[in-house]
């Protein structure tokens, strides 16, 4: 027999003493839900994400009173935009009878408690698929304007405010957009509406999926003036120091099991929400996985989503929502 006063095998020895000792909790509470809502009459599944749907405005209420008995109490809206709507100025972005407004309408009268949250960008409206307003030049170069996009983004803030949206998510990455929106809400008495921040937005290469479910590919070019250098940290703390200044209340790193370290980093800094998006490659890699029989989905999926609950994210968006909801409550 070993003389061993420290035996930590001790605090893992049942099922109860694990409980007990259970740092980092994973619910349906902490999950966000990223949903495609699209013109029409019909929903059309997803093929570069399975198990997820383009939403029409009459189906994507129902879906959302089911996901609230799920347990998933916030739901972050992307436009699907035919390109006839499209224009270089992505004006399509605050119609007020564009698709987004119509599905926060929508879902605010059947589930008046679901959180809304609404992307806020240009990509989906543009015909260049970049979230900024685009300057040509002579010989094929190009300038992503970052005031000028600001402008424009105020505008899609306030057409979401004005439908009921709860959350305003700018994920466009331009400087000075969290205090210029905060500052366009406030003036028309939406101080009550939130700003989740997307602060460290990485240009990252596991997008791919999300960029095909949204028809939003940019057309030239890449969007690294804007989305951040994969091999920074340090300046992400910067932009959040910067975002927190503007008036953010939430601020979000994307991708997030790529990026745990920068999560952490964030978490330790800051006194604020953090979330963190489980992007489309990264479901898809453990889906695709799960399909060919290497991976067990369920624990997978969960192992993944309770490390980015570890390394500090308050809370996670996630196209696994709706199944891994279903799970917990099996588990419970």
């Amino acid at each position: 027999m070993m003389n061993l006063p420290i035996r930590p095998r001790r605090n893992r020895k049942s099922a109860a003493m694990r409980a007990l000792m259970r740092e980092t909790e994973l619910s349906a509470a902490h999950l966000i839900y990223p949903m495609f809502v699209q013109e029409g009459e019909e929903n059309t599944a997803i093929e570069s994400l399975p198990g997820c749907t383009r939403w029409c405005v009459n189906d994507i209420a129902a879906e959302c009173e089911s996901l609230y008995a799920l347990g998933i109490h916030c739901v972050d809206l992307f436009a699907v935009v035919p390109e006839e709507k499209k224009d270089a100025a992505g004006t399509e972005a605050w119609n007020p009878q564009g698709v987004v407004p119509r599905a926060i309408a929508a879902i605010k009268k059947r589930v008046p408690d679901m959180l809304v949250m609404t992307d806020v960008a240009l990509d989906p409206f543009n015909t260049y698929g970049q979230d900024g307003i685009v300057r040509e030049y002579e010989g094929g170069a190009y300038e992503i304007l970052n005031d000028e996009t600001v402008e424009a983004l105020c505008r899609q803030a306030l057409c979401h405010a004005r439908a009921g949206a709860d959350i305003i998510s700018p994920s466009d990455m331009m400087d000075g957009r969290v205090a210029a929106i905060r500052a366009a809400l406030d003036a028309e008495g939406f101080t009550h509406v939130s700003i989740l921040s997307y602060t460290a937005k990485y240009a990252s290469a596991f997008y791919g999926p999300f960029r095909g479910a949204l028809g939003s590919a940019p057309k030239f070019g890449d969007k690294k003036t804007y989305q951040m250098d994969p091999a920074n940290r340090r300046e992400a703390l910067r932009e959040a120091a910067a975002d927190a200044a503007e008036g953010a209340d939430m601020l979000m790193v994307k991708p997030a099991t790529l990026y745990l370290d920068v999560i952490a980093e964030l978490r330790a800094s800051t006194h604020l929400p953090i979330a963190a998006y489980h992007v489309s490659g990264e479901y898809l890699m453990l889906k695709a996985a799960a399909a060919s029989g290497w991976l067990d989905e369920r624990s997978c999926m969960l192992e993944a989503l309770l490390s980015i609950r570890r390394a500090g994210a308050d809370m996670i968006l996630t196209y696994a929502a709706p199944q891994v909801a279903q799970w917990l409550a099996e588990e419970s």
